[in-house]
C-alpha cells in the first residue's frame, strides 16, 4: 500500500451520533485512539465514524459504531454491554478486527480476481530452462 497523503484519524474521522454530545467527542476519541494505527492507510477525506447509544445508561443500551471508507461496504460494530466504557471497547475492537478482515480479503492470496492477474516474470536465462528437456521431464 502506497503512502497515504493525508491518513485518516479517529479524531479527524469521528461524528458522534444520538445518546452522545459534543462534549463526549473528545472522551470517545481517546478510547478510539488505538485506532489510528489501522486507520492511517485510509485517506482523511474519503472516512468517516459515527459512533451512536441507544438508551444511554439503561439496561437495554446498544452503542453503535459505524465506519464508512470510500470504495469499500460500510462497516457496522454494535455491543450491548451494560457499561458504557466496556461497550465502546468492545466497538473499538470489533471494528479493529472487521478492517483487518477486510485488509485481508483485499489481498491477493486471498481475492481470488487479484491472484488471477499474471505477474511479471523476470527474464528467463535461455540456459536455465531448455523446452524440449521440460517436455521431456513432464512425460
Amino acid at each position: 500500500m502506497s503512502a497515504v497523503a493525508n491518513p485518516a484519524t479517529v479524531g479527524e474521522c469521528l461524528r458522534v451520533g444520538a445518546g452522545f454530545s459534543q462534549g463526549d467527542r473528545n472522551w470517545i476519541a481517546e478510547q478510539f485512539a488505538t485506532l489510528d494505527a489501522r486507520l492511517a492507510g485510509f485517506h482523511a477525506d474519503a472516512t468517516e465514524l459515527e459512533v451512536s447509544v441507544k438508551d444511554r445508561e439503561a439496561r437495554g443500551q446498544k452503542v453503535t459504531l459505524e465506519c464508512w471508507i470510500a470504495g469499500r461496504q460500510k462497516i457496522v460494530t454494535t455491543s450491548t454491554e451494560e457499561d458504557l466504557h466496556a461497550a465502546l471497547n468492545d466497538v473499538r475492537d470489533d471494528l479493529r478486527r472487521k478492517l483487518n478482515d477486510a485488509k485481508t480479503r483485499q489481498e491477493p492470496r486471498n481475492n481470488k480476481h487479484l491472484r488471477d492477474i499474471p505477474q511479471p516474470q523476470g527474464d528467463l536465462d535461455p540456459l536455465d530452462e531448455d523446452p524440449a528437456r521440460a517436455d521431456a521431464e513432464t512425460v
